[in-house]
């Protein structure tokens, strides 16, 4: 009898002793939540830190040309549509915004981007920097560029008088609006930046660039509704980063702009991109630490 009471007792305890070592201690629950904390971190850190896909990449505050972020600045990268900022200094410089420019078919004919202006049909010049720097017009940028130097090669040869005394010294346009071309034509991310400033100074540059939409008219009363290439100014970002976009397949994307911070301004300028908008954001929040 007393051995099986024993048998019974001992057993009863192994049991208690189990359910026991089943039942987690706060300890075991705080080692279990490191442990996922460990795992969870370790997924996360092997997506690694983002990488700047532009090849060339400038952060620069616009007055004292105070460099944040510089990545291959000099290196020679083709400008595509950001072209067209040297083509709107120029404009602005030379003509008057009321006056009317016609559209020869040699500005016509130009490849797209364009607004499918038709030869004989006139604009006014304010009319044609909007549809230049907001949709990127090629048959406008060559329209201007005719209105001021009465031919494209002359007026290339201007824009590349006027690069030189603006300090882009690495810089050779072969056009007025950065399509590929079968003379010499490149930049450098710097050369492009002090571009950018430069048409800064000029408010009409600086108030088209704002813009995302906007609507023009012809003489003959053709309408065209013009829509920013910026797609900063459609993410819903916490603030604007405006600028001048630029594409071709051999450039791959680009952007020159600026972003405020505190009443400064710092020109953003990206080239030769796979990932054009995620650098732009990446470059303005590390280095100039906006938040986006």
């Amino acid at each position: 009898m007393r051995k099986r009471f024993n048998l019974l007792f001992i057993g009863l305890l192994v049991a208690v002793f189990s359910a026991g070592a089943l039942v987690p201690t706060d300890a075991d629950a705080r080692s279990s939540k490191r442990k996922h904390a460990a795992v969870k971190s370790s997924k996360a850190s092997s997506k690694g830190p983002y990488a700047v896909s532009a090849k060339s990449a400038l952060v620069m505050e616009m007055v004292s040309g105070n460099k944040l972020y510089a990545q291959e600045i000099t290196r020679k990268i083709l400008p595509a549509s950001t072209t067209k900022v040297l083509t709107a200094i120029l404009v602005l410089e030379k003509l008057n915004l009321d006056d009317y420019v016609t559209i020869s078919a040699r500005a016509a004919n130009a490849l797209p981007s364009k607004i499918y202006a038709k030869v004989g049909d006139r604009y006014r010049v304010r009319d044609l920097l909007y549809a230049a720097l907001l949709n990127s017009a090629n048959d406008v940028a060559v329209a201007l560029a005719e209105a001021v130097s009465g031919s494209e090669e002359a007026f290339v040869k201007l824009m590349n008088q006027r690069a030189a005394q603006i300090g882009a010294h690495g810089t050779l346009f072969a056009n007025p609006h950065g399509l590929p071309a079968d003379d010499p034509q490149y930049s450098t991310a710097y050369d492009m930046a002090l571009i950018f400033r430069e048409a800064m100074k000029k408010e009409f540059f600086r108030q088209v660039i704002q813009e995302r939409y906007h609507k023009i008219v012809s003489e003959q009363g053709q309408i065209t509704l013009l829509r920013s290439h910026n797609k900063c100014l459609f993410k819903g970002w916490k603030h604007d980063v405006y600028g001048k976009t630029g594409y071709t397949q051999a450039a791959q994307a680009c952007f020159v702009g600026y972003v405020e911070k505190d009443q400064k301004q710092y020109i953003v300028a990206v080239f030769r991109c796979s990932k054009r908008w995620d650098d732009i954001k990446f470059i303005v929040e590390r280095y100039v630490g906006v938040d986006l």
